[in-house]
């Protein structure tokens, strides 16, 4: 809670007039967020609910918390009913096979969420390798019955962009072309010999095949193994979808009520959901973590902001991003006007800056309610900026700003089973947090809106089937 100090200094006595200065405003939620509390929020849905795949009792079990955390701290919030694709991870086994003079060696490997499992005492087979869709694609009927790698050379977190089509798209590929499995090169920045799962996309009319990510160590073994002739792998992979294979989930929705304009929405989110090989510390507890802390700091100002905060927690960003689809159409259904929409899902790095994707003459407001963020050096503004799921929002011209952070170490454990709580520098994130928490008030706050975007012509992705 904010401190008795700093209450005493700002609450008044009679309903509050909006003359506090901006730098007052400003010094009040940056303050209580470099407290710190968003580490303690962390811990406790990392340490004390843990892993949560979308259709998990763990995801549920998360549901429940941060529904009881926001009452607790006397907000308002609801749950709004989904259903969600529910997957489970089985055995992982895979091993170069002992032939051509080689010995056996294991290999690491983990199950792409919507991939399947493996026949019954697995599957051996040749080793194809491709560096890009358009090489597999090249490889016609060569690549029936055989396992194909998808290899590539991610080095920095901006390689991320560029290669994760292989992983969400190559095995679908591989299907096409009658492949037995596909095998992709983990999206690492580290070398841990961890994998690093995530979904793959199997569209209509495609039919599933096992699927998992190889730690880049081993990646690489294949790639020198077959520059010297033929390699065979024996691949077991129970992955698969539950049964049911949809089941019920919730966003968890927050609200504090504008004072002046409370039609107009600002919306903040993270995804609440994570993978299971950790307990999704940085993806995506941390952005759990800074949309709660946000919604307490602004709950406890002395008045109200002039526009509606929301806080959505999403479920299955991870695999299927069903609850960000089902948000944007709920809204569509019920009229809500947002105004802006920012996401927090890139970690508990440092806040360096903001980016922001908005209409003409947008950028200068957002440089203008970002000034008192040198503080924790993040004052710099660029364009860009966006989320998962708050991405359907742009098919009607909703603006997106995002607080940018230092991504430099977030994908040495992103999706691996080294996502846990100790990644996470208390100091770092309350940083970012304090970032968040003041640019949300200050959009929340100023007397103008940013200018709309203009929504994309193009059929919304989640209405055409994947490629």
């Amino acid at each position: 809670m904010i401190g008795a100090l700093l209450l005493a200094s700002l609450v008044a006595t009679e309903p509050p007039a909006r003359t506090a200065s901006t730098g007052t405003e400003a010094e009040a939620i940056v303050g209580e967020a470099l407290r710190g509390g968003a580490f303690g929020v962390v811990a406790e849905l990392t340490d004390g609910v843990g892993a949560r795949p979308a259709g998990s009792p763990g995801a549920a079990a998360a549901v429940r918390w941060a529904e009881g955390w926001l009452r607790l701290h006397g907000i308002a919030v609801r749950l709004q009913p989904l259903e969600v694709a529910s997957w489970v991870r089985g055995e992982e086994r895979a091993e170069v096979v002992a032939d051509a003079g080689r010995r056996p060696q294991p290999l690491a490997i983990t199950a792409l969420g919507g991939s399947s499992p493996t026949r019954r005492g697995g599957v051996m087979a040749e080793v194809l390798e491709v560096s890009s869709l358009e090489e597999l694609r090249a490889l016609g009927p060569k690549a029936k019955g055989k396992i194909v790698l998808l290899q590539h050379d991610m080095k920095v977190a901006s390689d991320y962009g560029r290669f994760s089509p292989l992983r969400m798209n190559g095995p679908a590929e591989a299907s096409r072309l009658g492949a037995a499995a596909a095998l992709v090169r983990s999206l690492s920045t580290a070398t841990f010999r961890l994998p690093h799962t995530g979904a793959t996309f199997f569209p209509p009319g495609v039919d599933p095949i096992p699927a998992g990510a190889l730690a880049v160590e081993d990646a690489e073994l294949l790639h020198r193994l077959l520059a010297r002739g033929p390699v065979r792998v024996r691949l077991a992979l129970g992955g698969r979808m539950a049964y049911p294979p949809v089941a019920r989930s919730a966003n968890v929705v927050a609200e504090i009520r504008g004072a002046t304009a409370p039609e107009e929405v600002v919306l903040i989110g993270a995804h609440l959901d994570s993978w299971d090989l950790g307990t999704g510390a940085v993806d995506d507890a941390a952005g759990v973590a800074m949309v709660l802390e946000t919604m307490r700091i602004l709950s406890a100002m002395p008045h109200p902001p002039r526009r509606t905060v929301r806080g959505v927690l999403f479920m299955n960003e991870e695999n299927g991003l069903e609850g960000g689809v089902a948000y944007h159409e709920a809204s569509l259904a019920d009229g809500t006007r947002h105004v802006v929409a920012l996401e927090a899902d890139a970690g508990a790095g440092r806040p360096v800056g903001l980016s922001a994707t908005v209409g003409p003459g947008g950028l200068d407001l957002v440089r203008r309610l970002a000034a008192p963020l040198a503080r924790v050096g993040a004052e710099k503004v660029s364009e860009g900026g966006g989320g998962a799921d708050i991405s359907p929002l742009a098919w009607a011209g909703v603006p997106f700003v995002e607080v940018e952070q230092d991504t430099s170490r977030y994908f040495d454990w992103h999706h691996s089973a080294a996502d846990t709580l100790d990644k996470v520098d208390p100091q770092e994130l309350a940083r970012a947090t304090a970032a968040f928490a003041w640019i949300t008030w200050a959009l929340a706050e100023a007397p103008d809106t940013l200018p709309r975007t203009v929504p994309p012509r193009r059929e919304p992705w989640w209405k055409r089937p994947s490629p």
